[in-house]
């Protein structure tokens, strides 16, 4: 019950950081907003794509034989491409990759009415978006408790400029921002749910892991790749491009900094 403890807790943590945070950096004043976000963006990629290639992937192919590397590999190639279809199916782009210029189209074509229905679904994508973490988190946990951790620190900073997406979109449909913090948060909580249901139904089966590893390794990446590797290319002066260089580094950086520090604690 101890690592199931472990789960629960760090999959709330995750899920209502990245909401609270989201809300907090949009009461920001409309400069600091647009100064704040890119750098948040590039942080973020570093640190997926650091626990992608540095944590989970070679605890994969380290619990995996030889012979089953390349049904490995081929897992990390197909949840990438059914990331993909996903987020083609839950519209999952327009709701955090386009970001504020998704809520400045709406604006200017239905003012603030956009259609509930178009909320509800972002909010339904996003659970089910939550949810899939939660299992990715439960398996990293029920590898080594100290990837957990560093796997959910990734899981939240990914989710912070996808929840600022998501928060902005339900203000532009409608909701208030009470309503739209409520749902948000409601959202996250099916990361809990996923957790649960990962650790009961995964702890009997250890052989699988790997593959769970894989497909965790597979939604980092092409999260980082397909959807805010691009956001970065709409500029390209010098003092930009380093400053994106060095975030994407110090996110890399910190992940294998904690990575390595907690194989040197002992839980």
């Amino acid at each position: 019950m101890g690592l199931l403890f472990f789960i629960v807790l760090f999959c709330a943590i995750g899920g209502i950081l990245s909401v609270l945070a989201a809300a907090l950096f949009l009461l920001l004043p409309e400069r600091h907003k647009q100064a704040a976000l890119p750098h948040g963006i590039s942080f973020a990629i570093g640190a997926l794509l650091a626990v992608a290639f540095w944590g989970l992937l070679p605890h994969a192919f380290a619990d995996t034989q030889p012979e089953h590397y390349q049904v490995l590999s081929g897992t990390v190639l197909a949840g990438i491409l059914g990331f993909f279809m996903l987020e083609k199916l839950l519209i999952w782009r327009h709701c955090h990759a386009h970001g504020d210029a998704a809520v400045t189209s709406m604006e200017h074509q239905h003012g603030h009415s956009k259609p509930q229905s178009v909320a509800m679904l972002i909010i339904i994508g996003d659970s089910i978006h939550n949810f899939v973490d939660g299992i990715l988190i439960a398996a990293a946990f029920l590898t080594d408790i100290k990837l957990g951790i560093a796997t959910s620190l990734a899981v939240a900073v990914h989710e912070i400029p996808k929840e600022v997406g998501d928060f902005a979109i339900l203000i532009a449909s409608g909701y208030s921002q009470k309503k739209a913090i409520l749902y948000n948060v409601l959202a996250s909580l099916a990361t809990v749910i996923g957790g649960i249901l990962a650790y009961f139904s995964l702890d009997g089966l250890q052989e699988g892991l790997p593959y769970f590893l894989a497909l965790a390794a597979s939604s980092f990446i092409y999260i980082a790749v397909a959807d805010l590797i691009p956001s970065l290319h709409q500029k390209t002066d010098l003092k930009t491009s380093v400053a994106q260089i060095v975030l994407i580094a110090a996110g890399v950086l910190l992940i294998c900094s904690l990575h390595e520090l907690t194989h040197s604690l002992d839980f």
